[in-house]
């Protein structure tokens, strides 16, 4: 008897194609649909056919990976694993914001399992950001309630599994709300950090000119000394990076949830499925991105139009000809949290190509998300032309997260680790709690010929 695998590749909110980085984008990941969209592939077809999905390594969920790619378990049972950074001894740093800790794994025997797992740094509260910079490790913390516990800190790096004293950066930043996670970037010349709207959206709050420090990006001196204000209207940037070779500064913002919800929450709400969508955004300095006035599409939120027509404010007009839209769109509530630019050739073709990791919908009528996404990059002219699905980690008929990925890492080998804070169950049906794992290349003639 044939069993049919059936691939969910469920796709939202895509309507708004061509009105901003969806005219190339691949028809995989961008088609509007108000169901999921199910591919149907028999296992026992020909060696033509078989080839249509890539590797997974022993007791893995069942994800559907892309040919050529191979993903497999790193390291299993971590409590709340977020984001990643690799150190110069060969340290996988986790940080465990709930716990308000910072996690040391280490592979030692070099098969990409990381066995050995110890707390680094404790008493960290909403810990999540990292960077490693010149034998130091940077990190951003928040805190669960609203106010003024964030911090940035760093400690000199000893050897991967010891540090030196915790040097306090800056204390005293805005934290908590619902969207506390705090962005860390370390430059040469200073340090970027941001952190998003407090609630969903706060319609009383104009980005542009209240005296907050929220919903924008802030430029820092090293000593933390300096401040400057860089760009606004920012709702949720986890990651902030430079594009390989540039001073660029990118992010992936993270749009409202439940737009359909003040015209009734009806199931399936197709006005929430298909708004707004997600937002990559390349941000330039003294740049405005709209929120909490614009969606992603450039579109203004309806919630003020009425304000609008009565009394002229907000200026709904002046302010989405202020706007500096995405370089590029993802599907709504794909939930973007973080991504990295590719900086080798492990991957045939993808250097200077991002990989973003989409945590999925919560207010979806149907599940989306739930990936590692590539977006494609023009070498030319530097900017996004495309994208294309590598992981999924739905299963095979969209009803069931696998894995919610959150963050990854480029290793020193050009291979990508992300993280899920989502309990999986391996192939035997064992839990296998939150996890890392290892994305690989074997080719398109598999594991051999790699």
């Amino acid at each position: 008897m044939r069993k049919i695998l059936t691939l969910a590749v469920a796709v939202a909110g895509v309507a708004a194609a061509g009105l901003c980085g969806f005219q190339h984008a691949i028809a995989d990941t961008t088609a509007a649909q108000s169901t999921p969209m199910v591919i149907t592939i028999s296992p026992n077809a020909t060696p033509e056919t078989a080839s249509t999905f890539g590797e997974l390594g022993p007791n893995m969920p069942p994800f559907a990976v892309r040919p050529g790619y191979r993903v497999s378990l790193a390291a299993t049972h971590i409590a709340d694993a977020r984001f990643l950074c690799f150190d110069d001894h060969g340290t996988l740093f986790v940080s465990e914001p709930k716990r308000g800790i910072i996690l040391a794994l280490r592979d030692q025997d070099s098969d990409g399992v990381y066995k050995t797992q110890m707390t680094y740094i404790t008493g960290m509260d909403h810990v999540q950001a990292m960077c490693y910079v010149n034998g130091w490790l940077w990190f951003a913390t928040s805190s669960g309630p609203v106010g003024f516990k964030g911090g940035v800190y760093k400690t000199q790096d000893i050897d991967g599994m010891k540090h030196g004293p915790i040097v306090t950066i800056l204390s005293g930043l805005p934290s908590g709300g619902s969207h506390w996670f705090r962005s860390l970037l370390v430059t040469p010349t200073g340090f970027f950090t941001s952190v998003g709207d407090q609630k969903n959206f706060s319609p009383d709050i104009d980005p542009r000119t209240d005296q907050s420090d929220r919903e924008k990006i802030w430029f820092y001196s090293l000593d933390g000394k300096t401040k400057t204000l860089f760009c606004t209207g920012i709702r949720n940037t986890e990651r902030l990076l430079y594009r390989p070779g540039t001073t660029e500064l990118w992010g992936c913002d993270e749009g409202s949830d439940n737009i359909g919800a003040p015209l009734g929450n009806v199931t399936p709400n197709a006005i929430t499925n298909a708004t707004p969508p997600e937002r990559f955004n390349h941000y330039v300095q003294g740049n405005f991105y709209g929120h909490p006035y614009i969606n992603g599409n450039g579109m203004p939120r309806y919630e003020f139009v009425q304000q609008y027509l009565q009394n002229g404010s907000p200026d709904l007009v002046a302010i989405a000809n202020q706007t500096t839209l995405p370089a590029w769109n993802f599907g709504p509530h794909w939930s973007t949290i973080s991504y990295r630019f590719l900086t080798t050739d492990y991957f045939p073709g993808q250097k200077g190509n991002a990989i973003i990791c989409c945590h999925g919908s919560w207010d979806s009528s149907f599940l989306v998300g739930y990936r590692l996404e590539m977006v494609l990059f023009d070498p030319w002219n530097g900017e996004p032309y495309g994208n294309q699905l590598i992981v999924s980690t739905l299963s095979a008929d969209g009803t069931e997260p696998l894995a919610r990925p959150v963050d990854c890492v480029e290793a020193p080998d050009g291979s990508i680790y992300f993280s899920s804070d989502y309990g999986s169950h391996g192939a035997d049906g064992s839990n296998l709690g939150n996890c890392i794992f290892h994305l690989t290349w074997v080719g398109t003639g598999g594991s051999e010929s790699h």
